[in-house]
């Protein structure tokens, strides 16, 4: 036992060390430091091995290790078990049903970024900033985030239980999810006082420009003579949907580009041909609008374009790659980052808007213990909008003394 459990040790060590290695870039002039982590790593699974209060599972503590390596990396990346990878795989395959909410990780803990207006977890009662403590029961701080969505996608008409942690709620609720198709709402439009066009926005999926595109040429024919438009809880959707609606309101400048330690900068620019509108314009967001969406928000404002109103954004906008590996596990690993045109990782620093408007909507309450609401939920356990849109008013309050 004493034999296998030291080449089980030094086996985790190699592959740790190999991990880093790969991820880090090690070379000639940083070998030395690679090799005394290689040792660390070797000291601390032999303490454990040999000093833990009970013998050890070391491939479970190797298989944790290398779970907390990735995701000490950023959000988005991940390790999968050859068992997690197989499950991982298998959902890219098959129709599925989701919940309609764009997820994340924060404080550890999978977190709503957004939810889809009329989707599953918008029935369900579930809300930007709600912390999922735990899905099925299972805890959702020992899981990578493409667990996270692996669990919650499944068969249309399907339940997923999830335990909620709300701001000034104590202890978790349980808030049970029919999984559906989701269906983005089209994009919103109207006019408001003195001319203003509105356009709402929910996510960047495929063909979203487009509607934008259209939107702006219908209102700017029924007399729009200034822009809003509303990215406020935006978190899904494709960077290349919002580099396109980015072109159609700036007809020069940088966009946005990618570039990582082994991607070579990519720069997406304005195409004068693609810009269809010079009317003032203010853009919208709040700390649900991530992702395409901040791609938008942060050409707007670093061109000069227009303002930037409400909170700051939630930070979100990589390039991952699956890299498969020989025991059937895989690494999904960000190998890219988008950056605004000042050279801003958007991922790390988000956008601030240039107007800060404080978003008014408070914490609804969540459904009791043992209510589960796998229906439309009771109207005392909705959020309920705030009687006036603050963020709103502001914008346009700043068209307004915009004279140009």
């Amino acid at each position: 036992m004493k034999t296998k459990a030291a080449i089980l040790v030094s086996s985790a060590a190699i592959l740790l060390f190999m991990v880093v290695g790969s991820l880090d870039g090690v070379r000639a002039s940083s070998n030395d430091g690679a090799y005394r982590q290689l040792q660390v790593y070797s000291e601390v699974l032999s303490r454990v091995r040999s000093e833990y209060v009970e013998e050890p599972n070391i491939p479970q503590v190797t298989d944790g290790a290398l779970h907390g390596l990735l995701e000490s990396l950023d959000a988005n990346s991940s390790y999968l078990s050859p068992a997690e990878y197989k499950e991982y795989k298998s959902h890219r395959t098959e129709a599925k049903g989701e919940i309609g909410a764009a997820i994340s990780k924060r404080f550890g803990y999978a977190a709503v970024v957004s939810v889809i207006p009329g989707g599953p977890a918008d029935k369900a009662g579930l809300q930007a900033s709600d912390i999922i403590e735990a899905i099925e029961a299972k805890s959702t701080r020992e899981m990578s985030l493409a667990e996270v969505h692996n669990l919650l996608e499944g068969q249309p008409g399907s339940n997923v239980s999830v335990a909620v942690v709300r701001a000034r709620r104590a202890e978790p609720q349980k808030i049970v999810i029919t999984r559906d198709i989701v269906n983005v709402p089209p994009v919103n439009d109207k006019m408001v006082e003195d001319g203003i066009g509105y356009i709402q926005v929910d996510a960047f999926n495929k063909g979203k420009s487009s509607e934008v595109a259209n939107k702006i040429k219908a209102l700017q024919k029924s007399g729009a003579k200034k822009l809003i438009l509303d990215l406020r809880n935006c978190a899904e959707g494709e960077e290349s949907e919002g580099i396109s609606t980015a072109n159609l309101l700036l007809n020069h400048g940088t966009i946005t580009y990618l570039q990582g330690q082994k991607y070579p900068r990519e720069a997406f620019n304005a195409d004068p041909s693609k810009a269809i509108t010079t009317l003032p314009l203010v853009v919208l967001v709040n700390k649900g609008t991530a992702g395409a969406a901040e791609v938008v928000a942060a050409a707007v404002l670093e061109n000069a374009r227009g303002d930037v109103v409400g909170d700051k954004t939630f930070g979100d906008g990589s390039v991952q790659k699956t890299i498969e590996l020989p025991d059937g596990s895989a690494l999904i690993l960000s190998i890219a980052k988008y950056y605004s045109p000042s050279g801003k990782a958007i991922q790390d620093s988000a956008v601030t808007p240039n107007i800060l408007a404080a978003d008014g909507d408070d914490d609804g309450p969540l459904p009791d213990e043992d209510q589960q609401t796998t229906a439309p939920p009771d109207e005392n356990n909705k959020k309920q909008p705030p009687q006036t849109d603050e963020q709103l008013h502001k914008a346009i309050q700043v068209l307004k003394s915009r004279t140009s």
